[in-house]
């Protein structure tokens, strides 16, 4: 059994970025900028922005902060948007999710330029992705596909079965596993809270994706011996074992099932760790015109 180090290739691929704006400077290119939306005081939010503003420091990224106190109306919200579409000078930006109910999030995401839409949220995006062009896909399963890539998992003529149905992983990533090349080629199955008799399915799998978000649902019986099992669900449990008296728990119980996996990631440390490597990725291709030229 081997484990999926989210948090060493981040760092791997960080230091890629890091280097690539080094030679930007060097020729006196421009610095990738990237700005990001905070409405409200979402404690969640508040935190991933935070993450995001030092990834942007350690690759060399120009990056900004806008804040909006959760009273800002839908109107408002807009017409900052089309501020920063029409901003040369910014290259991407995102709308840290979610905003306050009386905000529309789909208007909200449709109204970014697809150009700058480094979330890969926008349907421009999201259908560019489905059909094999040139996008910006979205940070979870960029992130996913990743690992597979780093650590040379194979994926042609595999059975990968996708536990979740969402627009934001279970559904890009079995798009992009059952593309034509690498990392994909997948006979691929979503699985759903619909779907009758799981342990069926997912005991079929060669890569088992589970991307729930049910803590421990994935139990030793329902994964065959020598898959990849790739844990997407991130849930916070108390603990009495931890200072903070909380410990995140992933969708698969993984004491029990790691011994029958050839490779497995770790929650923490798997994923998440790539997932805002993944928007220091589209940033720098944004910056780069390496999507729509």
């Amino acid at each position: 059994m081997e484990l999926l180090d989210g948090k060493k290739i981040a760092n791997e691929i960080k230091a890629e970025i890091a280097a690539e704006v080094e030679l930007i400077k060097k020729n006196g290119g421009k610095i990738p900028h990237l700005v990001a939306i905070l409405v409200g005081h979402d404690g969640a939010s508040e935190t991933y922005v935070g993450h995001k503003e030092k990834a942007c420091a350690q690759v060399g990224f120009k990056s900004q902060v806008l804040r909006f106190e959760d009273t800002i109306t839908e109107k408002e919200l807009l017409s900052e948007i089309q501020k920063l579409n029409n901003d040369p000078d910014v290259d991407g930006f995102i709308v840290q999710m979610p905003l306050p109910k009386h905000i529309d999030e789909q208007k909200v995401i449709e109204a970014i330029d697809p150009k700058k839409d480094v979330d890969g949220f926008h349907p421009v995006n999201v259908g560019r992705m489905n059909i094999g062009l040139p996008a910006y896909i979205s940070a979870t399963p960029d992130g996913i596909v990743e690992l597979i890539r780093r650590y040379n998992i194979q994926t042609e003529g595999k059975h990968c079965v996708v536990l979740g149905r969402s627009n934001i992983v279970g559904r890009p990533i079995a798009n992009l596993l059952s593309q034509k090349g690498y990392p994909g080629n997948c006979t691929v199955t979503i699985c759903h809270s619909r779907t009758p008799n799981i342990k069926e399915f997912t005991k079929q799998a060669d890569i088992l994706i589970v991307a729930l978000g049910k803590a421990e649902f994935v139990t030793a019986d329902m994964v065959k011996d020598g898959a990849v099992v790739i844990d997407v669900g991130i849930t916070r449990v108390k603990s009495d074992q931890t200072k903070s008296g909380w410990k995140l728990l992933g969708d698969v119980k993984f004491d029990e099932v790691a011994p029958k996996c050839s490779y497995i990631t770790p929650v923490p440390g798997g994923v998440g760790p790539l997932t805002i490597v993944s928007l220091m990725k589209n940033t720098l291709k944004a910056a780069k015109k390496e999507v729509y030229g």
